[in-house]
């Protein structure tokens, strides 16, 4: 049996949190490998609601939960998210949540810094969360980044926090801020410390025994591969590499361990915060979508912006991400249109092209080149085999398929667990 490994295939917000929730019902650990708690994953079983931003989905289950060391750690976050999972009735010890002892720790001056940043940047803000997720990655890559491991060595921290604290004085005298207040920050960190230590351990180790024994591993991505510091819509990406190859260097597992690569794909497209985006529709089609499709974010509360598939870009995070096949989520938002439509390619300068540029003025200037298609009146909400899905949205899907050259492996269609439709199931591939 294969590992299985999920990421998104546009800007995030696909529906990660369903299918992650639905395949960990079937693996025995489920590995968070990068991203912070700027991840929104919402999960809906048995009518009830769960939210989460840094705990891996399958906590909500009962398996085995993993946040590995690529993943950047607010540690009062997860005792808040904890919290208010324990309080829905969750059960969370350290017998089903690992934390990676040598994670990067997300401090309030990452926070801080995060909003001094976006408040000064004005028109040129990215559209960050606000979370600190960035300022704690450029810590970690700086050599500066105070870890979870460190907290059990707090006495010790003081040539660590010279290091940090030359670094973010200087950014905050920028800024009209007073320098970090070295005392109160020890002082948040002892008080953390006893909770994080609970969960923390070298998790390389342990994914290594788990995975000798035979044991089906999920490891689950958070954003979208369009937000991949490398490979998306640059600068307004988030901070991680969000591809499939980070699961095995955010988990501590080797690259043959990440298996069938899952690319989880909305069935029209929407993005959150600053950039590029093709395909957007201002007009009365893109509110009834968003409005059919609850688009707002499950972090921030923000308004998505909403567009018509666009099979150009997910045929480029496919490839760049190995994606072995997709999940095709929320088909049911597009029941009752008369007609839809899929970007086959985007006109620039008076050229066709097949790709998105990499230039932030080129992706913005293109121009999306439209396939129309007949749409479906009848519904698909709810339903669990393809046979039940009327006729033209499986000429839909089956378009989809040809056009991003990767066939589809499930579609869910309703936010419920078991509305799910099962072509190819990845943990027997």
């Amino acid at each position: 049996m294969a590992n299985v490994t999920v990421i998104g295939a546009q800007w995030g917000d696909e529906g990660k949190g369903k299918i992650v929730d639905w395949l960990a019902s079937r693996a025995d650990v489920v590995v968070r490998f990068q991203g912070g708690h700027n991840a929104g994953h919402t999960l809906v079983i048995d009518g009830n609601v769960y939210k989460l931003s840094l705990l891996p989905s399958g906590i909500v289950s009962g398996t085995m939960s993993v946040i590995g060391n690529g993943v950047v750690l607010d540690p009062w976050a997860l005792r808040d998210e904890v919290a208010k999972l324990e309080g829905q009735g969750v059960a969370i010890s350290d017998d089903n949540l690992a934390v990676a002892d040598n994670c990067p720790l997300i401090l309030p001056l990452h926070r801080d810094l995060d909003g001094l940043r976006e408040t000064a940047a004005g028109k040129g803000k990215i559209g960050t969360t606000g979370r600190g997720i960035g300022p704690a990655y450029e810590d970690k890559v700086g050599r500066r980044a105070i870890r979870v491991c460190d907290l059990a060595h707090l006495d010790a921290l003081e040539p660590q926090l010279d290091r940090l604290c030359a670094h973010h004085d200087a950014l905050r005298a920028g800024f009209d801020q007073p320098p970090v207040d070295r005392e109160a920050l020890l002082a948040e960190l002892r008080e953390i410390a006893p909770f994080v230590l609970r969960f923390a351990q070298p998790v390389w180790k342990r994914l290594k025994k788990i995975r000798k024994a035979g044991a089906k591993i999920l490891f689950e991505g958070a954003q979208g591969v369009l937000l991949d510091v490398d490979h998306g819509t640059y600068p307004f990406v988030t901070s991680s590499n969000v591809v499939s190859g980070t699961a095995s260097s955010g988990s501590g597992l080797g690259p043959n361990a990440t298996g069938f690569v899952l690319g989880i794909v909305k069935a029209y497209t929407t993005r959150v915060g600053s950039g590029p985006f093709p395909t957007e529709l201002e007009d009365e089609v893109g509110q009834t979508l968003g409005e059919k499709g609850h688009e707002f974010g499950v972090v921030t509360g923000r308004k998505r912006r909403v567009g018509w598939f666009d099979a150009v870009i997910v045929r480029q995070t496919c490839s760049v991400s190995g994606v072995t096949g997709i999940a095709l989520t929320k088909i049911d938002v597009l029941d009752g249109f008369e007609t839809v439509k899929i970007c086959t390619g985007y006109r620039l300068n008076g050229n066709v092209l097949d790709y998105l540029p990499s230039h932030s003025a080129d992706q913005a200037n293109v121009e999306p080149i439209y396939e129309e298609m007949e749409g479906w009146s009848e519904s698909t909400a709810g339903a669990r085999s393809f046979a039940d899905l009327p006729a033209n949205a499986i000429k839909y899907i089956q378009r989809i398929q040809e056009l991003i050259e990767c066939p589809v492996s499930l579609v869910s269609t309703s936010p419920e667990r078991d509305d799910t439709i099962l072509m190819r199931d990845p943990f027997e591939d």
